[in-house]
């Protein structure tokens, strides 16, 4: 495990055209799919009278552009912490409702605008998510690369309503910058909001007690998840998990670095779930980026990782082409994670999966236990 990959030097060459492509693939963000703006409070009003308003509690790392449009109101720049709630409206697709619901691939069946943005000081953020939760163990989510903080709202609200997770999720928008060739300007843009990301973990102990709580985390953004947790486990030696599930979506981290960490985070959390694909473009672009095998492919390189559950998605077929959002976009996926985050029920306990290994299952569509 952790052997480089043999890359030539034409492949060397090639590496920003990787990057393009990589965009291309990682996540369905062609812009024929983009849906028009309609921030402002009016439409908000509108959108939430008719019942097609969701809310999605953010904080987010980026600079505030001084627009009043609801799409720009954020950039891609560092900044302070800014918390708060982005409406995102969900308009019914009704021509495509049927075809979406037979169809083998992925058809989008509604169409998202982010609505409105609203502020609110971290204090009385993090109150209101105590009471909204209820008792319930709030989620955190956070993206990954190429995502505008309004791509990361629409997206998010799309997982928060697929998972039930309704009063008890929260956004952490990082300052991605959302163009094509700036996969690099992310990495270092994720590196330096590990400190940030380390502090709002850490906040979520202090409101909800060590192990109340879930953190969720997709391609780039694992890693970042990662790098904050070894930064917390210097002073949690000894003690119990700080996390209750932390679940890795598509990860894009060195395989070999995620092995070399896994003592020090394991400790940190109650259960740690990967899920990883042999059909993942994304991350097979990465791996040819850096040369080193990604942990959300499937593969021998996973096979040496203990005390996490690693479930292998390559035998449920590709709904949308990167094979990379199966998490928005796969019917047996959601299934699974609501089952993992909703009811707890681990990798032995629930549906369409098959034990293949000590601590790895293969989910099948439509396979009973």
């Amino acid at each position: 495990m952790g052997s480089r990959l043999r890359c030539d030097p034409p492949a060397r060459l090639a590496a920003g055209v990787l990057v393009v492509a990589l965009v291309v693939v990682a996540g369905g963000q062609a812009r024929a799919q983009a849906e028009p703006d309609t921030s402002g409070s009016a439409a908000a009003a509108v959108d939430a009278q008719n019942g097609s308003l969701r809310t999605v509690p953010f904080i987010t790392l980026r600079n505030k552009t001084g627009a009043t449009q609801a799409a720009e109101y954020f950039g891609h720049e560092r900044n302070g912490v800014t918390s708060g709630y982005c409406d995102v409206s969900h308009t019914p697709l009704e021509a495509l409702q049927p075809i979406a619901k037979s169809a083998p691939f992925y058809v989008p069946d509604e169409r998202l605008a982010l609505a409105s943005i609203r502020e609110q000081p971290l204090a009385g953020f993090w109150s209101a998510l105590e009471a909204s939760s209820e008792g319930r163990r709030p989620v955190l989510y956070t993206h990954g690369y190429y995502i505008s903080f309004e791509r990361g709202c629409k997206r998010a609200s799309l997982f928060q309503h697929s998972m039930d997770l309704a009063g008890r999720f929260v956004l952490f928008s990082w300052p991605s910058d959302g163009a094509i060739l700036n996969y690099t300007h992310d990495e270092s843009d994720l590196y330096w909001s590990v400190a940030h990301l380390a502090e709002t973990l850490a906040d979520m102990v202090g409101r909800f007690g060590a192990g109340g709580f879930d953190v969720v985390a997709h391609s780039l953004g694992t890693r970042g998840v990662m790098l904050a947790l070894v930064r917390l486990s210097g002073a949690r030696r000894g003690a119990g998990p700080l996390i209750h599930q932390l679940v890795l979506l598509a990860p894009d981290i060195d395989a070999g670095i995620f092995e070399q960490n896994l003592p020090l985070i394991r400790p940190l959390a109650g259960n740690i779930t990967i899920y990883a694909s042999s059909h993942d473009k994304a991350l097979a672009l990465s791996r040819q980026i850096h040369g080193y095998a990604r942990l959300g492919e499937a593969g021998a390189h996973l096979e040496g990782l203990t005390g996490v559950e690693i479930i292998d998605l390559s035998d449920i077929g590709v709904r949308y082409p990167s094979g990379h959002l199966y998490h928005l976009h796969h019917a047996t996926v959601v299934s699974d994670l609501k089952l993992l985050l909703n009811d707890t029920k681990s990798a032995s306990q629930r549906p369409n999966l098959e034990q293949v290994g000590r601590n790895h299952w293969r989910l099948r569509t439509g396979t009973a236990k």
